[in-house]
């Protein structure tokens, strides 16, 4: 076998046996004797160069004021490390291209449930199950939908009581974002927020975004049902923590005090492994219909 122009053949390390994720900043990811590395401050006269151990990681995400050359990418495609670009404090993601995943059981197991209207509606009781706490005994999907409806407008108001904020419902226009009211607005930016680091979970496991369990339309309906599972342990406490602080007088923009927080809060608890651990579960474990089997007849 010819060698490629770096020397290595296909060395892949698979992804099972990488170490996560890996944000960058403000820097240049190139090339430099055949390795993967990152210039900061390439234009001071102290730049900061960092090897990067892009065989050890799954993916690579770069935050605002870098950029990548094209040996860069090539490097990164040739050994299947992901690469996502991602927003200040790594709270919005723009885009994450698939380089060439070296696994597809994932995506496998994803579409085999997903085909099967039974085992698609089991995943989605399992999912609702991770949400409320309790296995509902319903098999409709519209009414699951019913019935976590009204259990979050309950969590509304009890975070907008723990948090000392007044809370006249959620209000949201799409034509017109910024005419709701502060804790709205909140919500809107959180929700952004997670659903993005559930895109970049979703992209490192080579899961199929389109294929949602409880979201059906949407392109990213895989996203919006991880995200949905951290809605009450991590949208609204971003949204309404950052709401409180606006309305106590912070003269920063309701988005940048949503950001901020949701920057501390996905550090401190860990967020997107949590999502990649949550995905196994879900595409892992079935319920049992106590009757039968699930497979379609």
């Amino acid at each position: 076998m010819l060698k490629g122009r770096l020397g290595l053949e296909t060395a892949r390390v698979p992804h099972v046996d990488r170490h996560g994720l890996i944000w960058l900043e403000r820097g240049e990811l190139c090339v430099v004797d055949g390795c993967l590395h990152f210039v900061a401050g390439k234009d001071s006269l102290t730049p900061h160069i960092l090897q990067v151990p892009h065989q050890a990681v799954s993916m690579i995400l770069l935050g605002p004021g870098s950029s990548i050359t094209h040996d860069a990418l090539r490097l990164l495609a040739r050994h299947g490390t992901l690469m996502a670009a991602v927003g200040q404090d790594g709270v919005r993601t723009y885009t994450a291209p698939p380089l060439l995943p070296d696994r597809s059981d994932v995506a496998r197991r994803q579409a085999e449930l997903w085909g099967a209207p039974r085992r698609r509606v089991s995943v989605a009781r399992h999912m609702y199950a991770l949400r409320l706490g309790e296995v509902l005994p319903h098999r409709d999907l519209d009414t699951l939908r019913g019935i976590e409806g009204s259990r979050v407008k309950a969590i509304y108001r009890l975070m907008a009581e723990k948090y000392g904020i007044e809370w006249d419902g959620r209000h949201y226009d799409r034509n017109n974002p910024t005419a709701a009211d502060i804790p709205n607005q909140a919500i809107n930016h959180a929700a952004t927020a997670v659903q993005g680091a559930a895109a970049i979970a979703v992209q490192s496991l080579a899961a199929i975004p389109q294929l949602g369990f409880i979201h059906e339309d949407s392109g990213q309906a895989f996203v919006l049902d991880i995200a949905d599972l951290f809605r009450d342990t991590v949208t609204l406490q971003i949204a309404f923590s950052a709401a409180q602080k606006a309305l106590a007088g912070n003269p920063d923009s309701i988005d940048r005090l949503v950001r901020r927080e949701a920057s501390t809060v996905f550090r401190k608890q860990s967020v997107i492994p949590a999502m990649i651990d949550k995905i196994k579960q879900v595409l892992r474990t079935e319920e049992t219909n106590g009757v039968g089997d699930d497979r379609d007849s």
